[in-house]
């Protein structure tokens, strides 16, 4: 039941690239969880993830958030991000099936969830900037 719970909640991806301040551009293709069911369903029951896939929390509005790991087998890195596409903080390696939460630090717009260590990996980190659609509104 878990693994076809899973396929139901798939969604079409789309492209998103971060740049970092060197310059540096990595691109990822993420699954965007933009009404309150695919957000709280998040990457949740999920046993795998591509290297460069992730998926994109958009909360709508700019606000101050908080994520958990409830019933996410996957350890992420979370990447909050402010309304104009820098990143403002990242979580790294989180702890998963775990019920802490981890606070934005300030008033956000998303949050992008990457296999962790993929920004350790990368050199991403808070000042890079997101580019996806979600931030040109």
């Amino acid at each position: 039941m878990i693994a076809s719970a899973g396929a139901v909640y798939a969604q079409a991806m789309e492209a998103l690239s971060i740049t970092s301040q060197g310059g540096q551009k990595h691109g990822f293709q993420v699954e965007v969880a933009r009404n309150d069911a695919d957000r709280a369903q998040g990457l949740m029951f999920r046993r795998s993830m591509a290297a460069d896939h992730g998926m994109l929390f958009d909360f709508g509005r700019v606000e101050p958030v908080s994520m958990w790991m409830q019933n996410t087998y996957l350890p992420l890195d979370m990447l909050f991000i402010r309304q104009d596409g820098t990143i403002a903080r990242v979580a790294a390696n989180t702890e998963p099936l775990s019920t802490r939460t981890i606070s934005s630090g300030e008033p956000v717009l998303a949050v992008l969830e990457l296999n962790a260590g993929t920004a350790a990996r990368l050199g991403i980190k808070p000042g890079d900037k997101v580019e996806h659609p979600l931030f040109r509104r």
